[in-house]
């Protein structure tokens, strides 16, 4: 078998709404619970081209890895990142957590304290992901955890 090294290209913001759904679309069964349970795709691929900044990973045309975070609370200087995905042929590479470095240092650079996402309580390897960047646990909410961190 030929084994060829990926070339994974990190980029901001350069993703359409197209290439953001059917990299959800791949990706969600990945999501616990799976992603197109809990939200139209289409809409919400629609929501996070329009209205957040993406960090985004990619092995020549197709989009790989997607860190998608709405940095609109400038008041506060807080941001939500609302979703994190990973094609599943290239987990365990340091995809996401070049991605999530990324994500910290924009947050940085435009004066934000606070990075706030949701995972589910039973996402165990995710809780462990976020544990290894900084985030602790804030709250409960139904069968979820708010996690933070501080920038």
């Amino acid at each position: 078998m030929n084994m060829q090294a990926h070339q994974i290209i990190c980029k901001i913001k350069t993703a359409t709404e197209q290439e953001i759904f059917l990299h959800l679309a791949e990706c969600s069964d990945a999501f616990i619970p799976p992603l197109a349970g809990r939200v139209d795709i289409g809409e919400y691929a629609g929501k996070i081209h329009e209205k957040s900044v993406t960090f985004e990973a990619w092995d020549d045309r197709l989009l790989v890895g997607l860190i998608a975070a709405y940095f609109n609370d400038t008041a506060n200087g807080s941001a939500f990142i609302t979703s994190v995905s990973m094609t599943g042929r290239l987990a365990g590479l340091g995809i996401a957590s070049k991605l999530l470095d990324m994500c910290i240092e924009y947050a940085r650079q435009h004066n934000i304290q606070e990075l706030a996402l949701e995972v589910h309580k039973d996402n165990n390897p995710a809780i462990c992901f976020y544990n290894k960047f900084g985030f602790k646990d804030h709250e409960i909410k139904d069968d979820m955890r708010v996690m933070k961190r501080r920038i």
